[in-house]
């Protein structure tokens, strides 16, 4: 288990990768703003390094039930070791890709999918991504022994070790402070000159299959905003498809509200469904 070595977070330039992405609260259900991105289904923001070549399945077996969301074996934290961001990025390959399962060569893809990922998460994470500020990955995590029988795939590809115990990952989203916003659109409160250095944004949220309807989402999305207000942010943002319910409602029994919505004709240039930016005041609640 590595503890990412750099947590700086002032990179030295303010580009940002293409952030033309998607990602899914349920069943294939568009979310979240950046890294995504579904014209090339694989990351957009392709980091050089090395390459972890790690096999998505193994001989480890589930037996027992799920624990509910509310049980204390269930764990909701900031992740900063290598196997437990490998672990977010096995889920999020698994939820924000949808392949028929007799698709050739797909263990092979979704492995290098899930290398991708880790690799730019990586980079985030350690304050190296040109245009982010910072960015936290939070994940919900259970213990592998008390995850349900049925449920063999998403404990082979999604699993760590924490302090000698066996965890799986079934739940993740990315906190970000944003230096440059390229191909979204950008949240204007708080209404001050140089506010935007108080403004968060979500993104890559997601939710294993498995484990939808018992209110991980929320849980997720109420730990982000915690760890948004001990980083002095006041304002949080998140991007949905304007055809996802879903994850609207999500949004709003989350407490946000509606703030402004793409143009018709940024979506069609960047392929994509138009999007919805939401908002919540983090100061009120």
């Amino acid at each position: 288990m590595a503890l990412l070595s750099s947590l700086s977070h002032s990179p030295t330039t303010f580009h940002h990768p293409n952030s033309s992405s998607s990602a899914y609260y349920a069943s294939k259900c568009r979310l979240s703003f950046p890294f995504f991105n579904p014209r090339i289904k694989s990351c957009a923001s392709a980091i050089s390094g090395r390459v972890i070549h790690r096999p998505l399945s193994s001989s480890n077996i589930c037996t027992q039930e799920s624990a509910k969301v509310d049980s204390p074996l269930l764990s909701i934290t900031e992740s900063f070791y290598e196997d437990e961001l490998w672990a977010a990025a096995c889920l999020r390959v698994r939820s924000f890709h949808d392949f028929a399962p007799d698709t050739f060569g797909i263990q092979d893809h979704m492995r290098y999918l899930a290398e991708r990922e880790f690799e730019a998460l990586k980079e985030r994470v350690s304050g190296k991504s040109a245009g982010l500020k910072r960015v936290s990955c939070i994940n919900a995590s259970l213990p592998l022994s008390h995850i349900s029988s049925h449920s063999e795939d998403l404990c082979t590809a999604c699993k760590f070790s924490f302090n000698g115990e066996d965890r799986v990952v079934v739940g993740t989203l990315d906190l970000n402070q944003c230096l440059s916003l390229p191909d979204e659109i950008a949240g204007k409160k708080p209404e001050r000159i140089g506010a935007d250095i108080t403004r968060a944004y979500l993104s890559n949220v997601c939710v294993a299959k498995e484990r939808h309807r018992n209110g991980l989402g929320y849980a997720l999305i109420a730990k982000s905003k915690i760890v948004a207000r001990e980083w002095g942010m006041t304002d949080l943002y998140v991007h949905v498809a304007i055809d996802n319910e879903p994850a609207r409602k999500l949004y709003i029994k989350s407490g946000f509200l509606y703030e402004s919505d793409e143009p018709a004709w940024q979506a069609r240039f960047l392929d994509r469904p138009r999007r919805l930016l939401l908002w919540t005041d983090l100061t009120t609640t």
